[in-house]
């Protein structure tokens, strides 16, 4: 009954299509004279779409053209300062706060954006009751009156929040804020599961609802936020590295199996997967997907691969047991060097720049493992992914850096840095002496541990 109240007083003129511009009225108190900036989303990224400022009591309007894209907007004025805001074809207007926006938002004309803010409101309460419920489910006396109801209030709250989600489906079919909270309901719990039994139904029901087929939910955040939450019932502090991987390529496999069905959203979630396990050297993650799925954008211009494509075909190049890219590069005097014409029994390949603070901090530890060697075993070729030739030679100098410095001064626009995949410094890869990949290190305590591997 109160969820039906709910939506009574929602109700209102959702679209205005015959309009050919919309307003957005913004209040943000305390915040007088400030630039405030419209980002809109495609998944996590933003683009700036247009800016303004506000007036001496906190007041600014943008005026929003009958052509933009219905979608998931945020406004920002400050560091961790910001709200969303959905556009959908009609005015809006708010006030809130500057130093917490999200406490204080009024939503004072727009349908959508009281939907969107009632509803995850009712959802963050929902959510905690379950949180609260679900140990007294599994744990309490199952014979004792208290458990009974325990288990009747947590499917009630279950039951309620889909039956409310159902009937806002009804009152607003083409609802963005709707799509989205479809996408991100979560698969019905039984109180019967408990413990991994619940994580495994989890598991395989995550995305029984989703619809992949809207690609209009591309123009918010939502497709981001469902893949992080799926992939989060997969971590366990617990594992180890390899272990903690293992269970990443089941979570991706899900994922892109079922975004197959649209080339737009599996290319965008592709994207978004490589991107978020390259940032954290998930190796083996990143070769599997590259191994196992391509980006169905690829073909669409055959002169020109798409950047995803050419980034996956990479990764296959220098996975481990690959024999290292072809690398041809002017050492610090201008001497012509070549990795295959380079004898050692372990090379060492460091990819770093002078403006890399975690490689500065490495350099000495390197150094003195470089210089310890009671049997020369392991050579250092190290890569300087710069573009001055003075800041690389007065580091290499300071740094006493005696082992092979190279650098073609490109940066991360150079080939160099493409063969490798170099998207951040500092990256590392030992190689045989066929210059085969036997490891990539992330941090020097791995490099440690692959090098005792290795018996050096």
């Amino acid at each position: 009954m109160r969820y039906r109240i709910i939506i009574v007083l929602l109700m209102g003129t959702l679209y205005g299509f015959s309009q050919t511009s919309f307003t957005l009225d913004g209040r943000i108190g305390n915040l007088p004279a400030t630039s405030v900036y419209l980002l809109s989303y495609y998944g996590e990224r933003t683009s700036l779409f247009d800016s303004t400022t506000t007036d001496a009591t906190g007041a600014f309007r943008f005026t929003l053209p009958g052509s933009l894209a219905t979608g998931l907007y945020k406004l920002h004025w400050g560091k961790d300062q910001s709200i969303d805001l959905i556009f959908n074809k009609e005015n809006i207007a708010f006030r809130t706060v500057a130093d917490h926006p999200a406490d204080s938002l009024t939503i004072l004309a727009s349908v959508e954006n009281s939907l969107y803010y009632t509803y995850m409101q009712i959802d963050r309460t929902n959510q905690m009751k379950l949180e609260l419920l679900q140990p007294v489910v599994d744990y309490y006396p199952e014979q004792d009156p208290f458990y009974f109801r325990a288990v009747e209030e947590y499917d009630a709250v279950q039951l309620n929040q889909a039956e409310f989600l159902d009937s806002l489906q009804t009152a607003y079919p083409g609802s963005f804020a709707v799509s989205m909270f479809r996408l991100f309901q979560s698969p019905y719990l039984p109180p019967s599961l408990s413990g991994s039994t619940r994580l495994t139904y989890l598991k395989q029901h995550y995305f029984d609802r989703a619809n992949f087929n809207d690609t209009a939910l591309l123009r918010s955040n939502a497709w981001a936020v469902k893949s992080i939450s799926f992939l989060s019932l997969f971590g366990n502090s617990k594992l180890s590295q390899k272990q903690l991987e293992a269970e990443f390529i089941k979570a991706v496999t899900v994922i892109l199996s079922a975004a197959g069905q649209n080339q737009e959203v599996f290319s965008y979630l592709l994207d978004y997967l490589v991107t978020g396990f390259d940032r954290f050297h998930f190796e083996d993650v990143i070769t599997y997907i590259a191994e196992n799925f391509e980006d169905p954008h690829a073909c669409e211009n055959t002169d020109r691969k798409s950047a995803l494509q050419k980034k996956l075909e990479t990764f296959k190049k220098i996975a481990i047991g690959k024999p290292a890219p072809p690398l041809a590069l002017p050492d610090i005097s201008g001497k012509p060097f070549v990795l295959t014409d380079f004898p050692s029994e372990y090379t060492l390949l460091v990819f770093w720049s002078t403006e890399c603070g975690h490689c500065l901090t490495m350099m000495p530890k390197l150094k003195a493992l470089y210089d310890n060697q009671q049997t020369r075993r392991m050579e250092i070729v190290a890569v300087a992914i710069d573009t001055s030739k003075a800041a690389w030679a007065t580091t290499v100098a300071t740094e006493g850096m005696n082992w092979i410095n190279l650098s073609d001064l490109k940066g991360f626009d150079g080939e160099v840095a493409d063969l490798y995949n170099i998207y951040a410094t500092p990256t590392m890869f030992l190689l045989d002496s066929q210059k085969t990949i036997l490891a990539k290190p992330i941090s020097y305590r791995e490099l440690e541990a692959v090098l005792r591997e290795q018996g050096l």
